[in-house]
């Protein structure tokens, strides 16, 4: 059973529908029992760093989700937002995230200086993976395209921690790893057929 973790933030409708078309088991989690009985959790999240961060850190599933991913190993993915609260903190705000994955969230535009790319970073983009990653699973290394919409990039601590990277002025990581833990920065439930994909891979992981 894959679990929505309902904190308030995020457009889990998507997931449901994508979820439910795949005919795999899917619920919106909105007790610390819901979490108890995942197999699987998905950590949405848009909009700013900080106002995502004090919305989980109120939910009363908090530590529930903690638990579950640091002692039982349960794998979580965050997605957006939700990826860039696994870092220890964000150049957005000043919320401690949540350290499952080594790194810091920067300013896309500080890194791309004085270039005319527009800001944010929206629409479709090309990903390729850096290693045989199962999340990426069954994807073509030149037909990967995912959507994108966001203004901060996740920058972890060690290359080992990258899975997948895009460019966009800079060459940055878009997807990270460490453990049961998983984070992309693009939206797959936006992302037609490679969103799918994505997301069955990660429900078989």
């Amino acid at each position: 059973m894959i679990a929505l973790i309902d904190y308030g933030i995020g457009n889990l409708q998507a997931f449901l529908n994508l979820y439910q078309r795949l005919h795999i088991p899917v619920m919106v989690a909105t007790t610390v029992e819901h979490i108890e009985q995942a197999d699987k959790l998905i950590l949405p999240g848009v909009g700013h760093f900080d106002h995502a961060m004090q919305l989980f850190n109120a939910s009363a599933m908090k530590d529930a989700v903690v638990r579950r991913v640091t002692e039982d190993k349960v794998p979580i993915i965050g997605i957006c937002v939700g990826m860039q609260m696994l870092a220890f903190s964000s150049e957005e705000g000043s919320e401690p995230g949540l350290g499952w994955v080594p790194g810091r969230v920067r300013s896309l535009k500080s890194a791309l200086d004085n270039t005319q790319l527009p800001m944010p970073h929206m629409g479709w983009n090309d990903v390729v993976a850096t290693i045989d990653a199962p999340l990426f699973k069954h994807f073509t290394a030149d037909d990967t395209r995912f959507y994108f919409l966001h203004s901060y990039y996740f920058q972890p601590d060690h290359t080992e921690f990258c899975i997948a990277r895009c460019d966009y002025g800079i060459s940055f990581s878009c997807a990270v790893r460490k453990g049961n833990v998983f984070g992309v920065q693009f939206h797959p439930e936006k992302s037609h057929h490679f969103g799918e994909q994505l997301l069955k891979n990660f429900a078989e992981l």
